[in-house]
């Protein structure tokens, strides 16, 4: 890889894939003692922090309870 005259990178397609990173996804520049480290900021909250608590309201306090119940016994 080469740093382009505006000071650009091109990430390889496979290092893309092999990590997670798509169009717009931002990255941040890390100094290290051995160089620098190129790191996915996280905007946001992750998609399952969305989803705890959803359950707050449901009649079963155990698991068990609940699979005894969906199975009719």
């Amino acid at each position: 890889m080469r740093v382009s005259k505006r000071g650009q990178v091109t990430i390889p397609k496979s290092l893309r894939d092999r990590f997670g990173l798509n169009p717009h996804d931002e990255v941040e520049f890390v100094p290290t003692k051995k160089g620098l480290l190129l790191r996915k900021n996280f905007v946001g909250s992750h998609p399952v922090d969305s989803l705890v608590g959803i359950l707050t309201d449901f009649e079963f306090d155990r698991t068990d309870d609940f699979i005894e119940e969906i199975r009719g016994r």
